[in-house]
């Protein structure tokens, strides 16, 4: 989206017990929690028909623990304990999880965090991604982010390089640049991420609840029918908006809402204005955040000649939801809820 150091030893961190094995680059998808389990750590042989269903968590971890994460394999040697996040979907998973106090610190958040995970005690050590001599002063054995490209050089520190200090890392399946991104988003993988991170931090109830809890709020959603929806997350000559293949069009599918950029393969992208008035969707969904306000996309569309005479526009017909839902994580199906209701509202 808007989505897009120096290298220092730090001997302590090399005595870490953690340990990962980062320079297995495999061409195979990231490995579901069911195929996680399979490999070192679990004893006996795996019962093909009695394998759980998807985002079902084992009863406990077992370690070592590994699994291929973006292409990257991690082993972890016990339930990391010293944690940063980066990007808020990744703080919010671990908050939703009762994990509040393995946090060290969090750093380019999206938005505030709802007040329900918690988390007010957490240090942001940085607005944006950190350098890697800031996040090794933190001394973290394990760091949980948002995006892929979190981890270079320029960020904080390539997973190769973080991996000999001892230190793990991870990233969201659905952020993955290739290898492991499902090709389209759907909600049981957002519930195969929560208990892999469950089996993870040796939290597997506390997945399997909030899985369940998450579905059984999902089931409970009312579709809408024959409402198209533009899903208008940034820019003024050239719109950023939803597109097919990601969190935006899984949420849009859970509501019933027709998203005008569904032919597009690919979570956001660049669209034309020409096309949205040919669209000329019924309901615009406004990603808000502090930099991009409700207020603001609403001017610009008003004062657009290009939009200012679409239906939504004219008639105000405008859905808000935070910047921070809108990727895939804990807070996907509290947004489709919220469209939802907002959708109601408008009549």
């Amino acid at each position: 989206m808007l989505h897009p150091a120096r290298f220092y030893d730090l001997r302590g961190l090399m005595a870490s017990a953690f340990r990962i094995s980062a320079s297995s680059r495999r061409a195979a998808p990231a490995l579901g929690l069911t195929a996680l389990l399979s490999l070192t750590g679990c004893s006996g042989s795996a019962d093909p028909a009695a394998a759980p269903s998807p985002s079902a968590a084992p009863a406990a971890s077992a370690y070592p623990l590994t699994l291929e994460n973006c292409g990257t394999e991690v082993t972890l040697e016990e339930p990391p304990e010293r944690v940063l996040t980066i990007k808020s979907t990744s703080t919010e998973m671990l908050l939703a999880l009762g994990l509040e106090d393995r946090l060290i610190g969090q750093a380019f958040p999206d938005g505030p965090i709802p007040k329900e995970l918690g988390g007010a005690d957490v240090p942001v050590i940085s607005d944006k991604v950190p350098g890697q001599e800031a996040v090794l002063t933190l001394e973290p054995d394990f760091i949980f982010a948002g995006w892929e490209s979190n981890f270079s050089a320029d960020g904080a520190g390539d997973r190769a390089t973080l991996s000999g200090l001892g230190v793990d890392t991870y990233v969201s399946p659905a952020a993955c640049k290739e290898i492991g991104k499902p090709d389209k988003l759907r909600f049981d993988d957002v519930f195969d991420q929560i208990a892999e991170i469950g089996a993870i931090f040796d939290v597997t109830d506390a997945a399997s609840e909030l899985i369940e809890e998450q579905r059984t709020a999902l089931e409970n959603l009312t579709p809408v029918s024959d409402i198209s929806a533009l899903w208008y997350s940034s820019g003024s000559d050239i719109p950023y908006v939803g597109a097919g293949s990601g969190a935006p069009q899984m949420i849009m599918d859970a509501i019933g809402v027709s998203n005008i950029a569904a032919e597009v393969d690919d979570s956001w992208t660049p669209f034309a204005w020409e096309s949205v008035v040919d669209a000329n969707p019924d309901v615009i969904i406004l990603v808000v955040s502090d930099w991009g306000t409700a207020e603001k996309k609403i001017g610009m569309l008003q004062s657009n000649p290009a939009t200012a005479k679409l239906d939504a526009v004219v008639n105000e017909r405008f859905v808000t939801v935070p910047f921070a839902a809108t990727e895939a994580g804990v807070r996907n199906v509290e947004a489709a809820a919220t469209i939802a209701e907002q959708l109601e509202s408008l009549g």
